[in-house]
């Protein structure tokens, strides 16, 4: 006899009693962009509802947030001065940490995660320092100046430090210093898996991050390598990273799955700037309903094994939710 699955289908309340993955706002991480300034709140046309803020717009940013349920923020910087090692990365008056101090003072209940990085930072838009020999990134010197960005986001009061530069070592190389420092608390989501991707264009507008030659094909993964993705974040687990991730994530949830099901930590996924704009771009010719498959899009990142969404997403989201 063959089984009768519609009949679990045909009551819109039983389909919620037996729908295996839900989405809530406690899923999501919001990005927010930092310059220095005031009364800032520049809008990016590749990007649609995403803004390069100031401060203060951060801080009135942040109001927003919690009145939605969103709680999680992830800070990005953009200095007004760039240099060859991103000196202003390395600063306690930089603008992230001053940012970071600002919003702990401001929302002290808002969990602030620091992206820790060197292309929004450096003059040239790459990753840290630049071999010349070879123009691509130096990793162990990269990984010195690393340790002493994670102390000057953790004394500001990061909550969370999410490396994203896909060094080797990048993992170890935190924990040590994090530890030393007495700041053994403070977990680590590691970009684990990180892809040298054609998704990321709209995010170097808004950062400012594009590289001035060449591109980051020698650090990043290469799109094609399956069991290399599943290596990389193994390796940082092994490392002692407290969370994994994956970016981008939508073309990528086969890798997602199968992280999942080789790992216990927390999964994150990176819904990034190339496929939010697509579906913005879509949703503006009215080829497809948007909140329908904006929703379908995040249920399909918790399907394949994401706890954690990083996403522009998240404010429309959440309204969605509160509907």
């Amino acid at each position: 006899m063959f089984q009768r699955f519609r009949r679990t289908r045909l009551n819109k309340h039983l389909r919620s009693l037996v729908r295996e993955t839900s989405v809530t706002t406690d899923d999501f991480i919001y990005p927010l962009f930092v310059r220095s300034g005031e009364g800032i709140k520049t809008e990016v046309a590749s990007m649609p509802g995403v803004f390069q803020m100031s401060l203060d717009e951060i801080l009135k940013e942040c109001v927003e947030l919690k009145k939605l349920g969103l709680y999680s923020i992830i800070l990005f910087g953009i200095p007004d001065v760039k240099d060859s090692i991103g000196s202003d990365s390395l600063c306690e008056h930089g603008i992230i940490a001053s940012a970071v101090r600002a919003v702990k003072k401001e929302h002290p209940d808002m969990f602030v995660v620091t992206d820790l990085c060197f292309c929004e930072y450096t003059d040239h838009g790459h990753c840290g320092i630049i071999d010349e020999a070879n123009e691509t990134v130096n990793n162990d010197a990269t990984l010195e100046i690393s340790a002493q960005q994670a102390i000057v986001h953790a004394k500001a009061g990061a909550d969370m430090i999410a490396p994203s530069g896909m060094m080797d070592g990048i993992i170890e190389t935190l924990r040590d210093a994090l530890d030393a420092g007495g700041y053994e608390n403070i977990p680590i989501m590691s970009y684990s898996t990180k892809f040298a991707s054609g998704y990321y264009g709209p995010f170097r507008d808004v950062a400012e991050s594009t590289p001035s030659f060449g591109d980051r094909a020698s650090y990043q993964m290469d799109p094609a390598n399956r069991r290399e993705a599943i290596s990389e974040s193994i390796s940082d687990e092994m490392q002692g990273a407290d969370i994994l991730m994956v970016k981008p994530a939508l073309a990528y949830l086969d890798i997602v799955r199968e992280i999942k099901d080789n790992t216990s930590l927390p999964m994150a996924v990176y819904n990034v700037s190339g496929e939010y704009a697509m579906l913005k771009l879509a949703g503006k010719h009215d080829l497809i309903d948007y909140d329908r498959v904006v929703m379908e899009t995040m249920i399909s990142f918790k399907r394949a094994g994401a706890d954690i969404i990083i996403s522009y997403h998240a404010k429309e989201v959440a309204k969605m939710l509160l509907k």
